[in-house]
């Protein structure tokens, strides 16, 4: 019965609900970067009650310089092997919302995890909101090239199909971020109360 309650309460968005159903998952935002990650995924924890967690703050940490400068001294291979570790062992400290780095969603392994220990959430967002954005800030090592609108064009058709395995989907663009988190809860929401009553049916704890 409890259960059941639950699943109706999360299907009607209650936030407390919602991270109750969330059980010890990790609310993940992938995406490209300017799509709004850090920004959003930051209120939306405020909003829900849980730690927000920065991957690119955590790797950073991790590895005592800027994410340019591991870019820079070590490469981008190095760079991906340490983000898909970090990651990791971010996932087991859940419930909590993880904003990724654009390309963390790109590794198969990373994938697999997110998948197993969290709910993933595609910050989608168009070319042209996201060419605006990025002009903005000059630390973006994936886009100093030659041409940086050229390469967010080739990232993005690189990126959106995999990118769209995530969980749900919701369109970042300009409006007020709190459209935005109400659009994630209300996407959220049914998504949860599925998992609610798919281990009532098999007897399973809902957290």
């Amino acid at each position: 019965m409890a259960a059941i309650m639950q699943k109706d309460l999360v299907a009607a968005g209650s936030d407390a609900a919602i991270v109750a159903a969330l059980g010890r998952r990790s609310l993940v935002l992938v995406g490209m970067m300017g799509a709004g990650k850090s920004s959003i995924g930051r209120k939306l924890a405020s909003r829900l009650g849980l730690p927000f967690v920065d991957a690119d703050a955590e790797i950073e940490l991790a590895a005592g310089m800027s994410i340019s400068d591991i870019f820079a001294k070590h490469g981008e291979p190095y760079f991906r092997a340490g983000e898909a570790r970090v990651i990791a062992r971010l996932l087991d400290g859940g419930p909590q919302v993880l904003a990724t780095g654009g390309g963390a969603f790109m590794n198969p392994e990373t994938r697999a995890a997110v998948r197993a220990k969290a709910i993933s959430l595609w910050l989608k967002a168009e070319y042209e909101v996201l060419l605006r954005r990025i002009k903005r800030r000059s630390d973006r090592p994936m886009l100093k090239t030659e041409d940086p609108a050229e390469t967010l064009k080739q990232l993005l058709k690189e990126r959106e199909p995999v990118y769209a395995e995530a969980d749900l989907i919701v369109h970042s663009r300009d409006v007020p971020h709190e459209t935005i988190i109400a659009e994630i809860l209300d996407a959220l929401a049914p998504r949860l109360a599925q998992s609610v009553a798919a281990k009532t049916a098999t007897g399973d704890r809902v957290s």
